[in-house]
């Protein structure tokens, strides 16, 4: 019988870790309706009707604002999608992303 058969199996745990997440921003411009703004947080962050006001107003007077926190790559997919809609309108509207501290 070989040495390899009596020793015992070593069992490796991957260390996983929680994926880096990432703050989606609405940033203020002067030109996109604010009823326009609301109408995509609903759409694309899925914000009740007064959460998305109070996004939208927190931007308007800050000059930006977090909408929410997601993964990178949702948080980046969300981001482009809500600019993209704005810009298909016709709108300066933008959102970006930047990781969370």
């Amino acid at each position: 019988m070989s040495d390899s058969a009596l020793k015992p199996k070593t069992v490796v745990k991957p260390k996983t870790e929680r994926p880096k997440l990432h703050k989606v921003i609405l940033v203020n411009d002067d030109y996109t309706p604010r009823g326009f703004v609301v109408t995509i947080l609903q759409g694309e962050f899925r914000l009740s009707e007064d959460q998305a006001n109070r996004v939208m107003i927190t931007a308007h007077q800050k000059g930006s604002c977090v909408v929410s926190v997601f993964p990178r790559d949702v948080a980046e997919t969300k981001a482009a999608r809500a600019t993209d809609a704005g810009r298909a309108k016709g709108y300066p509207l933008m959102f970006t992303t930047e990781p969370e501290e």
